[in-house]
């Protein structure tokens, strides 16, 4: 009997800073964290080749602070930097679990991880190690969902996978309308324009002319990453349409 393949060859997850609050109101729970490394490396241990972007809005938003009174570039910096924490805290999970991983930061900070270089992060990749690209794109003004579908198309992702709360996109906001209506596949013209929340426009537009397809599922569902690699129909895909 033939063993059943993953879905994609290499992908990019992209998670939250919230994502891994867990049940806490800041900063990093260790033990939500040390659960999502499992899935990770669950999913690399099959074969898939793994990217990931992890947001910082569990220490700093940078928006936020911008409209506090900071100066945008400033809060955005910050921003970045809490991203590596993110990261170097997502490493140290997924090497106590015996996976192999290296951050590589868009900010130069040698000292704790590597400067991003794309043909090295592809390197990485293809050695089965997972890479988690910390600080954004290194500019302000740009989101982390912007630097996930940069890192994705620059690595050559077959898809970028969202994390989020919820277990798809729905046409309004499921946590406050009990009529919300899930979406199984909506185009990247339709999610901008109806203004669903998927992502910032500018990562939307990204995605849609190289035709990247992104898929957004609840990372909360235990399990429910392994069957999305393995190409079951979990959470709602975002592609082209003709």
């Amino acid at each position: 009997m033939e063993t059943a393949r993953p879905a994609f060859d290499r992908v990019l997850l992209k998670l939250s800073g919230e994502a891994l609050m867990g049940d806490m109101d800041y900063g990093i729970d260790p033990v939500y964290i040390r659960r999502l490394a499992g899935e990770v490396k669950a999913i690399s241990d099959v074969g898939v080749e793994v990217a990931m972007v992890i947001g910082g809005g569990n220490i700093f938003r940078g928006a936020g602070l911008a409209e506090a009174g900071m100066d945008r570039v400033t809060g955005d910096h910050m921003g970045m930097l809490a991203t590596v924490i993110n990261c170097l805290s997502m490493q140290d999970a997924l090497e106590n679990l015996g996976a192999y991983c290296r951050v590589m930061s868009a900010l130069p900070i040698n000292a704790v991880c590597e400067d991003y270089i794309r043909r090295r992060a592809v390197r990485h990749l293809e050695k089965g190690r997972i890479v988690l690209f910390a600080a954004g794109t290194g500019n302000p003004f740009f989101t982390t969902d912007s630097a996930a579908s940069l890192r994705a198309v620059e690595v050559g992702a077959d898809v970028m996978i969202k994390g989020t709360k919820v277990d798809g996109i729905y046409d309004k906001d499921p946590m406050k309308h009990d009529d919300a209506v899930k979406y199984d596949t909506v185009s990247f013209d339709e999610a901008v324009q109806k203004r669903l929340g998927v992502m910032d426009t500018t990562a939307i537009v990204m995605c849609r002319e190289n035709n990247l397809p992104v898929k957004v599922f609840n990372m909360n569902s235990s399990g429910d990453l392994m069957r999305l690699i393995m190409g079951e129909n979990i959470g709602t895909t975002v592609k082209q349409t003709d």
